[in-house]
């Protein structure tokens, strides 16, 4: 199939682009890299009117330190999130994630924010911004306002985006000198979307963790955390008692989907050994 004939607009200023969605009526996509919405254009799952190519606004991109926040911009590629070095000091579960999205022809052009409004359930970078507990910077014609990532992604392929807004950055809590992380995925091959995968951030006090969110992907219809292991960890040393106590409450969290490959159980059977290598990872990383 083919994409339906549309007309292509390239504006470069954020307001030129929230103006020209507002005049669509609604009949518009906003495109960046395209990795997901040139093949839905292909097949015709989405049919728009208008494409509105949000490339070349400058303000969309960039990495800076502000303060206790790391703000990325939307347009920030996936590569850039394995070399760039403010996110591989501040926000390293990023670079961790980033190697493993697809394919390096993906990686080149995919961006953070088309990843993370996409928000497929098997996809990394949705899983690291709850990990991380980012918030996402959401513009509009009245101005702009963050979201947390706990309330950004509502359902599958849902979030709180309203139409015509514009994920225009993502800004993540820096890790501190307490923060470990860890995060690995399990593909039938190396690129191939997920069959489970995991992402871990930990604050430790003496050896003790503070605080953890464990996230899961590709075992519901958004990316998930594991709230029960979280509970069951907070207030302990990182043992391995403690972990196997979290990998025994796991499955409440999640609902891997049916699948006439993978079915639900042998889903849950992948979180919790992945849960264990991740935790044992996590207190190996001081």
């Amino acid at each position: 199939m083919k994409a339906r004939a549309f007309r292509y607009v390239r504006p470069v200023t954020v307001a030129e682009a929230l103006e020209t969605f507002a005049n669509s009526g609604e009949d518009a996509s906003y495109i960046a890299g395209g990795q997901s919405l040139v093949p839905a254009l292909a097949l015709r799952l989405q049919a728009p009117e208008i494409l509105i190519d949000i490339a070349h606004i400058e303000s969309l991109r960039g990495i800076e330190l502000q303060g206790e926040w790391l703000r990325i911009g939307a347009l920030t590629r996936h590569c850039e999130a394995m070399t760039d070095p403010l996110i591989a000091r501040h926000a390293p579960l990023f670079r961790e994630a980033a190697p493993h999205v697809a394919h390096p022809a993906i990686r080149n052009q995919g961006t953070l924010g088309g990843s993370i409004s996409h928000a497929d359930p098997a996809s990394e970078f949705p899983a690291v911004a709850l990990a991380t507990g980012a918030e996402l910077e959401i513009a509009n014609r009245e101005g702009t306002r963050r979201v947390a990532a706990d309330d950004f992604f509502i359902d599958l392929f849902q979030t709180a985006l309203e139409p015509g807004e514009l994920l225009v950055a993502i800004h993540v809590p820096v890790v501190r000198s307490g923060h470990r992380w860890a995060f690995h995925e399990l593909a039938r091959r190396r690129g191939d979307f997920a069959l489970v995968g995991a992402g871990i951030l930990a604050e430790f006090e003496d050896d003790v963790i503070k605080q953890i969110r464990i996230v899961f992907f590709g075992v519901g219809n958004t990316p998930v955390r594991a709230r029960r292991a979280e509970e069951i960890l907070v207030g302990r040393g990182l043992n391995e008692e403690a972990i196997v106590a979290a990998q025994a409450v796991v499955g409440d969290d999640l609902a891997p989907p049916a699948d006439e490959q993978v079915p639900p159980a042998m889903r849950l059977h992948l979180a919790r050994v992945l849960l264990g290598r991740l935790l044992g990872q996590t207190m190996g990383r001081a």
